[in-house]
């Protein structure tokens, strides 16, 4: 059957004990830990950077990092997060100046690369750049806050560029960030997603065993309509 992922959003977490807390979502199930940076200037909000990560990391969060660089500009953050740990770096094409030469460096950083498109970004930059992405991500929510309500349009969006990349020959995952919450995590999968990042709706939770259990047992039933299909 299909294997969904994971991925719990940091941006929602507790900072003040970040690396217990990741510790606990893993634990809880979650597979993959989505890393939000911001630079308060391509979005409205300061975050976190590769010392971050590379914290994370000595306090043996060993699970893959999704870093998603929401900065312009982008180019000079992608060794410096490669080298603090990141598995998939991903960049937006407003942030570059050349989109198909930033993919290949973060590949030749060692890292998975992958673009990411705003609910008003065209998806026609992907005819030109599907043989450099490992992951294509599209956000459900304007970025640069968590906690926003997830923007309906997606769905039409994610059928149309899942259906690209089956028609193609490139392995490519598909993941979905923003609003994903437990009433409509079952038809993004189902419309396409393979990774769905989850923030409020996992860490505002007081058990996170018992949320991400939830969202696994709805994940399975689309495996199983999937795989019945």
């Amino acid at each position: 059957m299909k294997q969904f992922l994971i991925a719990p959003s940091i941006l929602s977490a507790n900072f003040a004990c970040l690396g217990e807390d990741i510790k606990q979502v893993l634990s809880a199930g979650a597979d993959i830990i989505h890393f939000d940076v911001m630079d308060n200037h391509y979005v409205p909000n300061l975050t976190i950077g590769p010392m971050v990560l590379k914290s994370l990391r000595k306090y043996n969060i060993t699970a893959p990092v999704d870093v998603h660089l929401m900065t312009k500009p982008v180019e000079s953050l992608i060794p410096k997060f490669a080298k603090a740990g990141a598995n998939f770096i991903t960049v937006h094409p407003e942030s570059t100046n050349n989109l198909s030469i930033t993919l290949q460096n973060i590949r030749d950083c060692g890292c998975k690369s992958g673009v990411v498109l705003n609910p008003n970004t065209s998806i026609n930059c992907l005819d030109y750049i599907l043989d450099k992405l490992d992951l294509i991500v599209l956000m459900s929510v304007n970025p640069g806050f968590g906690g926003q309500c997830f923007i309906s349009s997606t769905f039409d969006k994610l059928k149309y560029v899942k259906k690209k990349i089956q028609n193609s020959s490139y392995k490519i995952l598909l993941e979905v960030d923003g609003g994903i919450k437990l009433h409509n995590i079952a038809d993004i999968a189902l419309a396409g997603a393979d990774i769905l990042v989850v923030g409020s709706a996992i860490f505002n939770s007081l058990d996170y065993i018992s949320v991400i259990t939830s969202i696994r047992k709805k994940l399975d039933k689309v495996s199983k309509i999937i795989n019945y299909i």
